[in-house]
């Protein structure tokens, strides 16, 4: 007589469906699901891009496909790998554990790899559309490159001489290498992009009538500075902050001499500082009447104009200028943001101030738009970047919610795909954003001690002795491991520990980049997968019964 062997159960064997002895679902009170939650870093990027997707094909070494994920949402990553101020990384988990990941460096790295090896987009199928866009500054060119993946026609009216916006024109070449910017937008244009310079339109609606446009995105920016001052006489000279930019560009003889007092606390000002110390300025002060906790520029810019020999001078508001004199009024911090006048006074000597305070909408080519809200000084509109009149789209600097590059580029992606829906008949409407993936949700002993590299910088004298880029670039295997330190906070990476740990053998994997899926017939709910879950992508939800 032959033995019949007994099939052992699901959980000894191994082998699925061995057994209905050992089913533990009914006993559960919770069950485990596998969540997609939204990194702060996605959140963080005005520009809308999937920070973590690219980064985990960097880590991979992945790097064109890496490039082309990022070129999804943001056609210029030359640029903001140089002129973003990376709120990404601000918002990153890991500086919590150590410090964040370089998102910046690494985005720079593939964006210069791309110029390298001439990798291209190509423009979608064409629908007979025409675009017409004013502005070639970063949100113009967001628009129109992403207008040109819809298979629309797109020409760019720019009143310079060159492309780029304030790009060009407000962001000196130590920061912004003027070679890469125009490869960046060369990029564009090849794929059908028409730029025509020189071009100032004086009626913006009287030109898309006559060249027979489907629609029209305005996009001019910012492009005049608040004045406070006025010349007290004729040897007083006060100076705008975007001119003397955009003259910087234009080659123009520089009146950055002497004593140059720079008015203002924000990025635009420790630009001219930088720029007149470059220029061989005696002396740079800068006048903020900000603490210097609460100034508006980026704390790098401050800390390297400090380097480079600029001086600043906080708590104080340049309120006149008479010849050689400048009167200083001191300024009382209070416990809000704004710090409050005193009525004291004092005076320094000066042979220049510039003043860079902020930037103010050009109104003036604005006036023939019908129906466009300028009350507030910017421009207002609604969800679908227009404002009720049929086939006219804003944004960028002009707008009230502008002030980037990256924000202006988020904004003609955002106007690129209003104008296609529009065409469509209907409204754009994003998908919904998951659930934040917060920093309790991670597990974060699982994860390998790795201090950031970060990108070579020139040193002071050099950097200070002319407009030569100051920030170098990461290596290939620097950029790698920069990105192998993101946790991917919220989303699966398949490091089988949910496989691993479970006791009843309940995690199915599915295959490679497929993820996994629980069999609820043998979870019994223990919550051990979600505990030892690394990047918090397991979530225990409450049984219905």
């Amino acid at each position: 007589m032959a033995l019949v062997q007994q099939e052992k159960p699901y959980a000894i064997t191994l082998d699925p469906a061995t057994s209905l002895l050992n089913k533990t679902g009914s006993w559960r009170t919770s069950r485990p699901v596998y969540v997609r939650r939204l990194p702060p870093c996605n959140q963080a990027c005005p520009a809308g891009e999937n920070i973590q997707a690219w980064l985990a094909l960097a880590e991979e070494e992945r790097y064109e496909e890496a490039w082309r994920k990022i070129m999804e949402e943001n056609p210029l990553p030359v640029v903001m790998g140089r002129c973003c101020y990376h709120n990404c990384e601000t918002s990153c988990n890991r500086t919590q554990l150590d410090e964040s990941v370089g998102i910046n460096s690494v985005e720079r790295f593939l964006g210069d790899m791309a110029l390298q090896h001439r990798w291209s987009i190509e423009p979608g199928v064409e629908t007979g559309k025409r675009i017409m866009i004013v502005g070639s500054g970063p949100a113009g060119l967001s628009c129109a490159y992403h207008l040109r993946r819809l298979g629309h026609a797109v020409t760019i009216f720019e009143s310079a001489p060159r492309p780029g916006g304030l790009i060009r024109y407000g962001i000196p070449r130590y920061r912004m290498p003027r070679e890469k910017l125009t490869a960046e937008i060369a990029r564009i244009e090849a794929m059908g992009v028409d730029i025509q310079c020189n071009r100032y339109i004086e009626d913006f609606v009287a030109e898309k009538e006559a060249g027979n446009f489907d629609a029209l995105f305005v996009a001019v920016g910012a492009q005049r500075t608040r004045r406070l001052l006025s010349n007290g006489n004729d040897d007083s000279q006060v100076l705008d902050a975007i001119e003397v930019l955009r003259d910087l560009e234009l080659d123009k003889p520089s009146h950055l001499a002497g004593h140059v007092i720079v008015h203002g606390g924000g990025n635009t000002a420790m630009d001219v500082a930088r720029s007149a110390i470059r220029l061989g300025a005696l002396k740079v002060t800068v006048i903020a009447r900000a603490t210097r906790e609460n100034m508006r520029a980026h704390p790098m810019e401050i800390k390297e104009a400090l380097e480079e020999g600029v001086e600043v001078l906080n708590l104080h508001s340049v309120s006149a200028f008479d010849g050689k004199t400048v009167t200083l009024e001191k300024m009382a911090a209070t416990n809000e943001s704004r710090p409050r006048a005193t009525g004291e006074y004092d005076t320094i000597e000066a042979d220049v101030v510039v003043e860079a305070v902020g930037q103010l909408l050009d109104q003036e080519p604005l006036k023939n738009i019908p129906g466009l809200d300028m009350s507030s000084g910017w421009i207002e509109f609604d969800e679908q970047m227009g404002f009720g009149a049929d086939g006219i789209f804003v944004g960028g600097d002009m707008t009230s919610e502008g002030g980037t590059v990256t924000t202006a580029i988020g904004h003609g992606k955002k106007a690129a795909r209003c104008i296609d829906a529009w065409f469509n008949g209907s409204s754009y409407a994003p998908e919904p954003k998951d659930a934040m993936a917060s920093f309790e949700h991670l597990e974060t002993w699982y994860y390998t001690d790795a201090p950031r590299s970060h990108r070579p910088r020139l040193d002071v004298v050099r950097r200070s002795s002319g407009f030569a880029e100051v920030v170098g670039n990461l290596d290939e295997e620097t950029a790698a491991y920069e990105a192998r330190r993101c946790m991917s906070c919220g989303n699966c990476f398949e490091c089988d520990n949910c496989y691993g740990v479970c006791p009843d053998n309940a995690v199915k994997k599915l295959g490679p980049g497929k993820g996994f899926e629980f069999n609820y017939d043998y979870c019994k709910g223990c919550g051990l997968c979600e505990s030892e879950c690394p990047c918090g992508a397991i979530a225990m939800q409450a049984e219905v019964i």
